[in-house]
């Protein structure tokens, strides 16, 4: 009985995807529709989220890369640079 009932919210679910045209009809087709929305909305905006937590660390390493540089031109030039 707990296979069938998988099965009919399974096919429900792709009935009721965000890419199907079907307007839901009862509740329960209405809930797996919200259901599969903001599944959606969460998957993108973790997504979104990674890729801008990579982008600060990218960065992070380029700025340290940066002040690398510049310390060795200081050095290579004789400058004293002033410490934090």
């Amino acid at each position: 009985m707990t296979d069938i009932k998988n099965e009919m919210d399974s096919d429900l679910d792709q009935n009721y995807s965000l890419n199907s045209n079907a307007d839901p009809k009862n509740m329960q087709e209405l809930t797996i529709y919200v259901q599969n929305l903001l599944q959606n909305v969460q998957d993108k905006f973790q997504t979104m989220s990674d890729q801008i937590i990579t982008r600060i660390d990218d960065m992070g390493n380029r700025i340290d890369d940066l002040e690398k540089s510049i310390a060795d031109l200081m050095n290579q030039a004789g400058v004293e640079g002033s410490e934090k």
